[in-house]
């Protein structure tokens, strides 16, 4: 049978580059927490030629768990999924963090388990890494010093793994528990006699980690309960803590020299979590990952439009004109255009990300907007999701992957799309555009662009007010404090980063990409079918048209708006045009509104089609006079400044994108979640607008 090996440790000790030289494995290797989420197994030879498997478990700090990430390596170490506890684990430990990753260690051996220490990062450790021979001796196990990343010490850590395996071990406590823990240990024990072996660490684990809040699973209703009965817990966890820290500092203290990069390292840091210093630089790192996400990946969005254009324009040519080729055109390559355009920023996003992970700082970030974000209910890890919103949604969702709680990335999940997304900025162009004239001022400034500012700074408002509320009901939990490792400072690996990019790219396009594909398809057919009469000459009565070809021009925009106006999305658009009329909303503007889920962009090129002006972009003066010049059937405008004003506004904060609430469903893995998201950002837009509207029509505006 082969044997179980578990490899474990804090985040950014080298665990998974470690686990990549063992097995030949290529994985990803980044300086921050929260990236390895799941277990990952590979069957490797000991030394004897005996099979084992080596089971890669997540990062974790302590056998006290926080988050359910946490957990899932917890409940694999403690043998609680009835698939007993692993033969043996090999520790990894960071030799510039000696005596913070050893805390590990002495709960592993508390519990029984053979243990292997994996010391890594000697060579940054310089002369303040502690002999292996002396360290194993004051720990009792075998301590093998390594260099994951350049391959040094792995033949002799497989040796001591295999020998390992041949001896027992006992539990081995290193402090003395005091009389009111013992008492609390055994009701706990007693509350665990049908659930749990009879295994005091277990007992332990069960004392520090089980709370109100907690997103442990799989936790019996009376050892819950024997837990919250417990007077003043936190004042036992203090005592264990205190305890296990007690012996290390007395027994492995004195083992531990100066770390030369470690005083590099504090050095930078007075200046980079400086909270006036830090900041700037942060914000000149920011500055330059938009300038990135923004204008840098412009020509390659441009050049995949166009790639999917001339596919597009190809297909016309060789096909007949008829259903087939719409379906092909309009519906499969706008469907999987409407992916792949998100590509250039979702790469480089990942990119910028990774080379913060590896280089160190991302942890420094964290930490530098933790209070800011912790008073909003937000973890500090979610402002760059948050901030990497203002260009996509999509990237920005999948960057919630680096917190570790999920409530913490349910609630980032929930915000990020009030953000103010390049999306949005052709419907605010087209809206201020036509309904406010360069020449309007306020005081100095022209309207336009104050009016674009507003828009800006209004998601970013309505996110952290969301936020608190949530925070406050559907996504209450206590505060969890924010432990980070900060590890020293390391020059990027580039293959690494490329990897990671790469690596969740491929998630997307797989795994999110498919069901955005599927929905573009299905919104061109709401807005197909049915067919609409095909208009004659003699119906275009009216028009303007000094030439035969304006003319014929002319009959396929009309064809173009019928077709819309009879199709499923455009009768949706009269049946729920009761709905947003208090909006100042006609059925036209809620085509227009169907068809922005596709992408909130979209909006414009429907405008185009309903008000028969064809192609156009945010700038089309035709469209703009069309909007201009439109009536209802009472003479009265259908376009006025307040009525665009509530237009932005729900679209500032409505969830039109099928890419987002597809993102959504995969990182939160409910549809209820996604609902939730759609139904609220909803709700919302709708109220506010009604707002804006009502309370416009109030202040005498029309």
């Amino acid at each position: 049978m082969s044997l179980s090996v578990a490899l474990v440790g804090n985040p950014n000790t080298g665990k998974s580059t470690l686990f990549n030289r063992l097995t030949g494995l290529r994985r990803r290797v980044g300086n921050y927490p929260g990236i390895t989420v799941d277990l990952m197994e590979a069957d490797i030879r000991l030394s004897d030629g005996r099979p084992a498997t080596l089971v890669d478990l997540p990062g974790c700090y302590s056998l006290s768990a926080w988050s359910s990430e946490e957990s899932v390596a917890i409940r694999y170490m403690l043998g609680m999924d009835d698939d007993g506890t692993p033969d043996l684990v090999v520790v990894c430990v960071d030799a510039t963090q000696l005596l913070r990753n050893l805390y590990l260690v002495l709960q592993i051996q508390e519990l029984g388990i053979p243990t292997v220490v994996a010391l890594t990062m000697t060579d940054e450790a310089g002369s303040a890494c502690p002999d292996p021979t002396l360290l194993s001796q004051r720990l009792g196990c075998p301590v093998v010093a390594t260099v994951p990343r350049d391959g040094i010490g792995i033949t002799e850590l497989l040796q001591a793994v295999t020998d390992a395996t041949r001896t027992e071990a006992a539990p081995r406590w290193r402090w003395t528990p005091s009389d009111r823990l013992r008492d609390a240990l055994a009701s706990i024990r007693t509350a665990a006699e049908d659930h749990w072996p009879n295994n005091p660490a277990l007992h332990l684990w069960a004392l520090s980690s089980v709370s109100e809040g907690d997103e442990l699973q799989g936790i019996p209703a009376p050892i819950r309960e024997a837990v919250l009965r417990i007077d003043d817990l936190p004042s036992l966890d203090d005592e264990i803590i205190q305890a296990r820290y007690d012996w290390l500092d007395t027994q492995v203290g004195p083992l531990v020299g100066l770390n030369d990069a470690r005083n590099f390292t504090d050095k930078v840091d007075r200046v980079v979590t400086h909270p006036v210093f830090g900041f700037a630089a942060f914000l000149a790192v920011m500055f330059l990952m938009f300038q990135s996400l923004f204008a840098w990946s412009d020509p390659a969005i441009g050049a995949i439009e166009d790639l999917f254009g001339l596919l597009g324009s190809g297909i016309t040519a060789v096909l007949p004109a008829g259903l087939f080729q719409e379906f092909l055109v309009d519906g499969l390559i706008s469907g999987v255009g409407a992916v792949l355009v998100f590509l250039p920023q979702i790469l480089l996003l990942f990119f910028f990300i990774g080379l913060m992970e590896d280089s160190g700082y991302m942890a420094r970030v964290a930490m530098l907007m933790d209070r800011i974000m912790r008073a909003m209910g937000l973890n500090g890890k979610a402002f760059v999701p948050m901030l990497s919103g203002f260009a996509c949604a999509v990237p920005a969702i999948l960057a919630t992957r680096t917190m570790e709680r999920k409530r913490d990335r349910l609630l980032t999940m929930m915000v990020v799309p009030l953000m103010t997304c390049s999306a949005r900025l052709p419907v605010y162009t087209l809206v201020i555009g036509t309904l406010f004239l360069p020449t309007d001022k306020l005081g100095p400034f022209g309207v336009q662009g104050l009016l674009m500012v507003a828009m800006y700074l209004f998601g970013t408002a309505m996110a952290l007010i969301v936020a608190w509320v949530l925070s406050k009901t559907v996504l209450r939990a206590p505060r969890v404090p924010l432990v980070l490792e900060l590890p020293p400072y390391r020059l990027p690996r580039l293959p690494d980063v490329l990897r990671m990019m790469w690596s969740r790219t491929q998630t997307f396009l797989r795994e999110a990409g498919t069901v955005i594909a599927v929905a573009t398809i299905i919104l061109w057919a709401l807005l197909r079918f049915p067919t609409a009469p095909e208009i004659t000459p003699d119906d275009t009565t009216g028009m303007l048209a000094s030439t035969d070809v304006e003319q014929a021009m002319s009959l396929e925009e009309l064809q173009a708006a019928s077709q819309l106006e009879n199709s499923f999305g455009g009768r949706f658009g009269h049946f729920i045009e009761p709905v947003i009329e208090p909006l100042g909303f006609d059925w036209k503007i809620g085509v227009g509104l169907v068809g922005s889920f596709a992408a909130r962009e979209v909006f414009v090129s429907t405008m185009g089609v309903i008000y028969a002006i064809g192609d156009v972009d945010e700038e089309s003066t035709a469209l703009r006079e069309k909007m201009r010049t439109e009536v209802h059937a009472d003479g009265s405008k259908v376009w006025t400044p307040l009525t665009g004003l509530a237009l932005m506004v729900f679209f500032a904060l409505a969830s039109q994108c099928l890419s987002t609430l597809a993102v959504v469903k995969k990182e939160s893995g409910s549809w209820a979640w996604t609902g939730f998201l759609f139904t609220y950002m909803t709700v919302l837009a709708f109220v506010a607008a009604w707002m804006v509207r009502q309370g416009g029509l109030l202040l005498g505006f029309s």
